[in-house]
């Protein structure tokens, strides 16, 4: 059996992430205060507890995902044999790269806690929004995209087969989704954003993050880690650092990063962290191949029959 394994990015975070696993795994829980120590404040309370408003502010609920997805790793690891792939979904691929060992957690945890600093400030500079447009296919989007003359409009997330999502300023993205409509879209649904990540509009973000990153110690990954930009495996530290900056503004090519690993050979996968996004986009890419999730207790079981 091969697998490959997958952490989810923003969106899939709530308030009460983690708790349960904190009560019963004292592995998580150390990992959950080991987080707490390194930032300087109570993530953990605050995944716990909410309120909501504050956790899905960028700049905390990136280091809520990573925190989660890094403490359910460490009580699952033992278990789960040989890894040959992992992926993350945007901030999900600081988690992948966690887990291959290419970035220590507390670095991890410092740089998306920046990140999302430094995509909320681009986002007040220069405003956007995104929005998702379902049931059209990833040329005909970027069809509609190029035909933008309203403004910045660019495909952001190529999720999975007829759902991809746009980015850019308002007006870019609001002539954006009506060409989606007239070609065809089944819906296309805004999403409550800060700003217009993986676009044009994240650039003084990718400026800073690189700028934090040369500080960062990176190493080689123990088991190569898909890039979310290239839909490639990535075996070098070097690589990976350039990668994540080039990330901020780039598409995150989901669906293809999942077909480089099924070409590959993997025939199983698991998502890591909060939530189900990821195993619900896996049965329309790669159906057929079984997709666990675990992040609170009672999905552990799914470990042992998988």
């Amino acid at each position: 059996m091969t697998l490959a394994l997958l952490f989810p990015g923003q969106g899939s975070q709530y308030v009460g992430m983690a708790r349960a696993l904190a009560e019963v795994e004292p592995v998580a829980a150390a990992a959950l205060a080991e987080a707490n120590e390194i930032l300087g404040f109570d993530l953990t309370g605050l995944m716990a507890n909410g309120p909501d408003d504050e956790l899905v502010a960028t700049k905390n609920a990136q280091p809520a995902l990573l925190a989660h997805s890094v403490a359910v790793l460490r009580t699952v690891r033992e278990r789960l044999g040989p890894v040959a792939f992992a992926a993350g979904h945007s901030l999900g691929e600081f988690s992948a790269h966690v887990a291959a060992g290419t970035l220590q957690f507390e670095d991890a945890l410092r740089t998306v806690r920046r990140r999302g600093e430094l995509m909320y400030e681009a986002g007040l500079v220069q405003p956007g929004t995104m929005a998702a447009v379902l049931g059209l296919g990833d040329e005909q989007v970027e069809d509609c995209c190029a035909r933008v003359d309203a403004g910045i409009c660019q495909p952001a997330n190529f999720n999975s087969e007829g759902q991809v999502v746009i980015s850019g300023d308002l007006s870019g993205v609001e002539q954006g989704s009506d060409l989606a409509r007239e070609a065809g879209a089944k819906k296309v649904v805004p999403l409550s954003v800060s700003g217009a990540f993986h676009s044009e509009l994240m650039s003084s973000a990718a400026g800073g993050l690189g700028e934090w990153l040369a500080t960062v110690a990176f190493r080689d990954p123990d088991f190569p880690v898909i890039s979310n930009v290239t839909a490639r495996p990535v075996t070098t530290g070097a690589e990976a650092r350039d990668l994540l900056v080039r990330q901020v503004t780039a598409p995150v090519r989901w669906s293809a990063s999942i077909i480089t690993m099924v070409d590959a050979g993997v025939d199983r996968f698991l998502e890591i962290g909060p939530g189900t996004v990821l195993k619900g986009l896996n049965r329309r890419i790669a159906r057929g191949i079984p997709c666990s999730s675990v992040g609170e207790p009672d999905d552990f079981a799914s470990l042992e029959s998988a």
